[in-house]
This record gives structure tokens, sequence and C-alpha cells, in this order.
């Protein structure tokens, strides 16, 4: 397996998401996540932690959604913190919470992925 590319910016979470997702690649979309994060889906449940967050992407990628990069807003960043937000092709939103790593990359700690609009 080749090594994954780190966000160098936020809103690379979003691209990377998108590519590792239409790829099956549940390594790579946990890859994404600090290792307490927490992502609130399907709607109505809550996934924290790697192995749980492992474990919701192997349902979500096993009926192998066709994923469309939406329109991915400017992140908002506070020091290490930051911010981001996409408008899904059928209009719901996505918000995260971004945290930058002592390395300089970035990883998702909250993920909201269904906010419907």
């Amino acid at each position: 397996m080749t090594e994954k590319q780190v966000a160098t910016e936020p809103n690379d979470l979003g691209k990377y998401f998108i590519e590792r997702a239409n790829a099956g690649d549940v390594d790579g979309l946990v890859a994404l996540y600090e290792p307490d994060a927490v992502v609130a889906f399907p709607p109505g449940s809550v996934a924290t932690g790697h192995a749980e967050i492992r474990k919701m992407y192997e349902q979500f990628v096993a009926v192998a959604p066709v994923l469309e990069l939406g329109r991915l807003h400017p992140a908002l960043v506070s020091d290490d913190l930051a911010m981001t937000v996409a408008t899904q092709v059928n209009g719901d939103l996505t918000v995260e919470i971004a945290r930058r790593q002592p390395d300089g990359s970035w990883l998702w700690a909250v993920d909201q992925p269904a906010l419907v609009a």
C-alpha cells in the first residue's frame, strides 16, 4: 500500500474523503481523523474514535456509493483549528472541525457530514 497524502490545508480533507470513499479505502478514510474524533453518521448515530469510525466506514463503503465533490467553502481558520463546510451536490451541508497536527498537517476532530440545508 502506498503512503497516503496528508492534508496540508483543511479543505484537502474533503477532497481526500471523496477520493478514498469512491475507492472503498476504509483505512484511508479513517486516516483523515484524529484518534479520538467524533463523526455523526449515519444521521442519528455517533462514532467515536478510530475503531468505531472504521466500523461505520466499512458499512458505508460496502454499499459502494459514488460520491461527487460538492462546493468546498473557504475554511475558517483560527490558529490550529479550522471549520470546513461543503455543500453536497444534493444541497446538504457537511460541517467539520479540523485541527492542525504537530507536523503541520490537518485532521478532522469533529465531523457532521449530513446537515440538511
